[in-house]
């Protein structure tokens, strides 16, 4: 299954006054990977389609927060 989200780690120069930032993330949108839309697709009802932002569920994406999980770890370690 692919996913969504994808990393990246900036390029850190060695000349480089600033200090290096971490892995990067970014969401790519799910049509990106559908192609053409099959017949069929199931759908939200009216009032889900409204609620998500979309009309079939195969689209949907809530955004996750991927920087979340790594302060909790913070949290409890500390």
């Amino acid at each position: 299954m692919s996913t969504s989200r994808k990393w990246y780690t900036p390029y850190v120069s060695p000349n480089d006054p600033c200090p290096p930032l971490g892995p990067i993330s970014y969401e790519t949108p799910v049509q990106l990977y559908l192609g053409f839309q099959p017949r069929g697709m199931e759908q939200f009802s009216p009032f889900e389609a409204l609620t998500h932002g979309t009309l079939w569920p195969g689209l949907f994406t809530p955004y996750t927060n991927p920087y979340l999980s790594k302060r909790e770890e913070l949290n409890t370690d500390g």
